[in-house]
């Protein structure tokens, strides 16, 4: 989600191959034999394959207002987000997979994260100020993600938070990106898209 939310941002077109993770096709493992999703082919033959890395070089294509505050600051926060909220948001969504621990402990990981944000958000409209900025898209599916788990439970909890995160899942840029697409097939034409 992030990285389409930037390719639109950035108004660059792609050729989309919207796929199931449960039926990987055989053209994914050749672009990329992690076959993780998203994955771009730059037309120069290089791969992306990581969500992070596909916005930073969408954003390179273009001047940018997400980038107008510290750049350095930001990518503190995002490293935060990708390095330690989302190996406990993994494990609070699949904590059936990992018993070491109750849910509600590793719910109590992310909260602790998310708190900041909240704080934050109590005087400002965004994670770094009165504009949405790189941070605010790149954290933005994770708490959508962590909010979904336990819905009542985090809009109570995080009031200033699921503003932020409704007022972005009311915006056209996240209403256009989240459009569904058919299962790709080897034979379709070429779907090009506009994020």
């Amino acid at each position: 989600m992030r990285a389409r939310m930037a390719l639109s941002h950035a108004n660059i077109s792609v050729e989309l191959r919207e796929i199931l993770l449960s039926d990987r096709p055989d053209e994914l493992y050749a672009i990329s034999p992690k076959a993780t999703v998203p994955v771009l082919e730059l037309p120069d033959g290089r791969v992306i394959d990581e969500s992070f890395d596909i916005m930073k070089w969408a954003l390179s294509q273009t001047q940018t207002d997400w980038i107008e505050i510290s750049l350095d600051k930001q990518l503190a926060m995002i490293k935060v987000n990708d390095e330690e909220f989302k190996p406990w948001l993994n494990k609070y969504k699949y904590h059936e997979r990992h018993r070491e621990h109750p849910q509600k402990f590793y719910q109590g990981k992310c909260a602790e994260i998310l708190s900041t944000y909240e704080t934050i958000l109590n005087t400002n409209s965004y994670l770094m100020g009165k504009k949405s900025q790189w941070t605010d898209v790149a954290i933005l599916p994770f708490v959508r993600q962590f909010a979904h788990v336990d819905l009542p439970y985090f809009e109570k909890k995080f009031i200033s938070l699921n503003q932020w995160l409704e007022g972005w899942k009311g915006s056209g840029l996240f209403q256009f990106v989240m459009k569904k697409y058919i299962q790709w097939q080897p034979d379709h034409a070429p779907l090009i898209v506009s994020f």
